[in-house]
């Protein structure tokens, strides 16, 4: 099972300059809660943006991680 640390950290490599939180919301390692600002999301819609954090896990979301909640915006420079 992946840990918050593992999604924090492939959320940050894949996103540049990105930052994020995540919490485990069950203590089981499958439902997670994301919250992640960043620059990249300029201009893309609240759906783009957590299509490009989806992205970052593939086939693990609905699998390994079985529920992951998104909330995103766009760091303000």
């Amino acid at each position: 099972m992946p840990t918050s640390e593992e999604l924090k950290a492939r959320i940050e490599a894949a996103i540049p300059g990105s930052h994020a939180e995540v919490e485990d919301l069950t203590g089981g390692g499958d439902h997670f809660r994301a919250r992640i600002v960043a620059q990249a999301f300029a201009g893309l819609s609240r759906i783009e943006q957590h299509r490009r954090v989806y992205d970052v896990f593939g086939a693990d979301i609905g699998g390994p991680i079985h529920a992951l909640s998104l909330q995103t915006r766009v760091e303000q420079e």
